[in-house]
């Protein structure tokens, strides 16, 4: 936003990204003097992350006046629900089953091991931080981002945006969102996972169903 321009409600931009074809939430975080800073959008894989820029800026220079700089967006893609069926689920030894978690902490520092199966072959992952909750929740996602490294050979790597636990009704579930990154490119996606066993087990759940769609992919890219 330019610095004379008369401030715009952030709520009445986030209202306008989420009219652009295939944005189903937006966040956008601007500073005291009301420049924008970060705009972070969960998006259909319906359109490129590129296309989807070009139309949030368009939509936002259209309705506001606003230019926006596209290296302040952040996309984070959905999983495509209209992809054919043997898409969405890919054959079972393409997926990653979870073999053992296990989390340790000793004095400060806490670790995670995450032993996921796949193709018949086990792939062990492991991480370590603080020992805070955030900390603890953030190793146990990168531990398994880790072992899905090994399972690529180390072509592809992986970094976590961020990880949570929130209260869905009177259920709680983990999301996670993942940054992928490769010789394509890079693509941010999200997934979930309701708590069953246990909180670990959900964030475990929750990254891979993040990119377990995309494992074949990420194998062969």
């Amino acid at each position: 936003m330019e610095p004379d321009a008369a401030p715009v409600a952030v709520m009445d931009i986030e209202e306008a990204l989420c009219e652009v074809a295939g944005v189903k939430a937006a966040r956008v975080v601007t500073s005291s003097d009301h420049v924008i800073t970060e705009v972070h959008v969960l998006a259909l894989p319906t359109k490129s992350p590129k296309q989807v820029v070009r139309d949030i800026e368009s939509a936002v220079m259209a309705r506001f006046g606003i230019p926006l700089d596209h290296r302040k967006i952040s996309i984070a893609l959905l999983a495509d629900t209209s992809l054919p069926e043997e898409e969405v689920h890919p054959a079972e030894g393409q997926r990653a089953r979870i073999h053992a978690i296990q989390q340790n902490v000793e004095d400060l520092i806490a670790s995670a091991n995450v032993v996921l199966e796949l193709e018949g072959e086990l792939y062990e992952g492991s991480a370590s931080g603080p020992a805070t909750q955030t900390g603890r929740m953030r190793i146990v996602a990168e531990a398994t981002l880790e072992a899905i490294v090994a399972y690529t050979h180390g072509l592809i790597r992986f970094a976590l945006e961020d990880v949570d636990m929130v209260k869905l009704g009177r259920e709680r579930a983990a999301v996670s969102c993942v940054q992928l990154m490769s010789q394509l490119g890079e693509q941010a996606f999200c997934g979930s996972a309701l708590v069953r066993q246990s909180e670990q087990d959900s964030i475990v759940r929750a990254t891979l169903d993040a990119i377990n769609r995309r494992l074949t992919f990420l194998k062969t890219s």
